[in-house]
């Protein structure tokens, strides 16, 4: 494995089923992906020692067999959204998986899961400000069809918000 490269334990079990197994040079651009996932084909063989060819067609083949998918992630402060939302919802006379269809149509949700708790569903969301928490919470949330309960918790402080939610590190990799 090359100096310093960490495995991705996402890779590594799709790497041990019947996909198309990865190696440490994958686990590699992979992990430069992850710093910067715009670096050019030309840096990213610099840093490998490859050729850009050969990056380039590794890349193609990861992406093609979808174990690899570069994108942009919207930092939701910069698009002018202040507050950040946990909501937990409970269900009543409806299915939860139709109400959180639903709750996921609402362009300031940005996760929707069926979980097991105290609540049917946990909705991430963000809000402008207070009047927009309030509108979503009463006016939106709270009209959808099956909704019995809402349990909102808003962020007070963003500590940490990490679209590659996949820990990428050797104590994880031992896993």
């Amino acid at each position: 494995m090359a100096e310093g490269v960490l495995r991705d334990p996402v890779a590594e079990r799709i790497a041990g089923s019947d996909s198309l197994p990865l190696d440490d040079m994958d686990h590699h651009l992979i992990a430069l992906l992850r710093q910067d996932g715009r670096m050019a084909y030309k840096n990213l063989a610099e840093k490998t020692g490859l050729t850009e060819s050969t990056v380039r067609s590794r890349i193609r083949r990861l992406e093609d067999n979808d174990l690899l998918r570069v994108v942009a992630v919207t930092d939701f402060e910069a698009a002018g959204f202040n507050l950040m939302l946990a909501v937990g919802v409970q269900v009543e006379g409806r299915s939860a998986a139709d109400v959180a269809q639903d709750i996921a149509q609402f362009p300031e949700v940005f996760s929707v899961c069926q979980v097991v708790g105290t609540h049917d569903i946990e909705c991430l969301m963000v809000a402008e400000d207070q009047e927009a928490v309030s509108v979503l919470l009463t006016e939106k949330l709270a009209r959808v069809a099956g909704v019995r309960r809402l349990l909102p918790a808003m962020a007070i402080d963003v500590l940490k918000n990490q679209p590659n939610w996949v820990r990428f590190d050797a104590e994880r990799s031992r896993v």
